[in-house]
């Protein structure tokens, strides 16, 4: 985590989780093992996917509620290493 001075826990955050091209329904399977496993009380069914303009890509979109440094960490490593996750906003 970079700057830990900045963020202020408890927090509400916001993200956008963008899948390789092609990769709509494995985004979602791979987004939701990833935040069911790490945020048991996480609604999965609140996760938002839409389309890129062009349709290309699709993103997951998503409003955690994080409570320490270490589930940043811990969340953003697994998204990099997820094979689906392009990009995350």
């Amino acid at each position: 985590m970079q700057n830990p001075e900045l963020w202020d826990f408890p927090m509400n955050y916001p993200m956008s989780i963008i899948g390789h091209e092609g990769e709509h329904e494995s985004l979602l399977n791979e987004v939701k093992l990833i935040l069911g496993s790490q945020f048991p009380d996480f609604d999965l069914a609140s996760i938002d996917v839409k389309p890129s303009k062009t349709g290309r890509f699709h993103s997951a979109r998503v409003n955690l509620y994080l409570t320490e440094a270490e589930q940043v960490n811990t969340l953003y490593a697994a998204l990099d290493s997820a094979k689906t996750v392009r990009m995350v906003l």
